[in-house]
């Protein structure tokens, strides 16, 4: 039972609910969709090293060779939380339900909250490891971003996901798909309007339109018809030069 991780690191929660409190990061490699705005380089296969954070905050890295077992991450996860408190462990990637079982290892190991970073897509892996969960943060992809249909997926995903501290984040381009993001908005309401909503403007990168001011303030007040708490919260680490 290992995985390979990308990095494993202390900094501040840049997006959705928790912006800006402190949390450690342990980024895993791999992804089962391809989403054009993706600013993570997350092949599978790619990464014979995992880099380490060697003290919270020193933005100094050493290096872990991959695959790596889930003690010896539970190593350094307990080695960061004994030298500062944590917010919450997240978990990302890449899709990190790809590796469930590895989780289902991992997480009794260690003693804080744990968050999970996911796309939203794989409802069966969600259910193996739920109630080792504490918080998920849940990405709805839309077709044009993706290629794929992912309807039927995240409303179960959803549905799954509501017995715990879960809110949902769109990203949102200049050439979002109206009907489409109409369909997110009624799915979420369908399933429990008081879910938190998060607009994401998206960071410009591999050629995407930017979502304009007026675009966001226009659908938030859309989904403000439907939705109880819809936020507009960027890539906030990004303006600070976060991690």
């Amino acid at each position: 039972m290992d995985a390979n991780i990308i990095e494993i690191f202390s900094s501040v929660q840049g997006e959705g609910r928790y912006v800006g409190c402190r949390q450690l990061f342990v980024r895993f490699e791999g992804c089962n969709l391809k989403c054009e705005y993706c600013d993570t380089e997350h092949e599978a296969g790619l990464h014979t090293l995992c880099q380490v954070e060697t003290y919270p905050g020193s933005r100094k890295f050493s290096d872990a060779i991959n695959p790596l077992e889930p003690s010896e991450v539970a190593a350094y996860i307990n080695r960061f939380l004994q030298a500062l408190p944590h917010q919450a462990i997240s978990f990302t990637g890449g899709e990190p339900l790809l590796h469930s079982a590895f989780l289902s290892e991992l997480i009794p190991m260690i003693n804080a909250p744990v968050m999970l970073e996911t796309n939203g897509t794989l409802p069966d892996r969600l259910e193996r490891v739920i109630d080792l969960i504490d918080i998920i943060s849940m990405d709805i992809k839309l077709p044009q971003m993706t290629g794929a249909d992912h309807w039927a997926d995240h409303k179960r995903f959803l549905e799954l996901a509501q017995k715990k501290d879960v809110y949902v984040k769109l990203v949102i381009t200049g050439d979002t798909d109206m009907e489409d993001f109409q369909r997110a908005i009624d799915m979420v309401a369908g399933i429990n309007p008081d879910i938190m909503l998060v607009l994401q403007p998206v960071t410009p990168v591999n050629g995407v339109a930017e979502a304009s001011p007026d675009l966001m303030l226009e659908l938030q007040q859309q989904a403000l018809e439907c939705l109880r708490d819809v936020r507009v919260i960027p890539q906030t680490h990004r303006m600070m030069n976060q991690l």
